[in-house]
């Protein structure tokens, strides 16, 4: 079994994740929780978080769920439903696997702001290649 630390360093190849802040606080067998702490980096022109920023977590988390202890998984489906506006200074997402056949997965990631708002639901489903 890997430790969070290195699944950690395994993640870091993500680059685009890494340079948005995202970070690895939790993996367990169909489970990732990530954090992104949001900046002025994050924001729209309206000053609300920017969708592709709540999205990039959530792909992200999806990411790590399906891929630190076994895969490799890639997205095949993703269907995002954007519930509240981010109040909060941190995005918390938690990716939870719903099934798994011998190709395929399918996951929901929830995502909240620290404040305990719901900020998005996402559904994704991987192929396994």
């Amino acid at each position: 079994m890997k430790t969070l630390e290195e699944v950690r360093e395994f993640f870091k190849k993500d680059q685009y994740a890494m340079e948005s802040g995202v970070v690895i606080e939790e993996v367990q067998d169909g489970y990732a929780r990530c954090v992104m702490e949001l900046n002025e980096h994050h924001k729209n022109a309206m000053g609300a978080v920017m969708g592709g920023a709540i999205f990039t977590l959530a792909d992200f988390t999806f990411a790590v769920a399906s891929n630190w202890n076994k895969g490799p998984y890639v997205s095949l489906t993703a269907q995002i439903t954007y519930l509240g506006k981010t109040k909060g200074n941190k995005l918390i997402a938690e990716a939870k696997l719903m099934k798994e056949g011998r190709t395929t997965c399918y996951y929901l990631v929830e995502i909240n702001d620290d404040l305990g708002n719901q900020v998005a639901h996402v559904t994704m489903s991987g192929f396994a290649v």
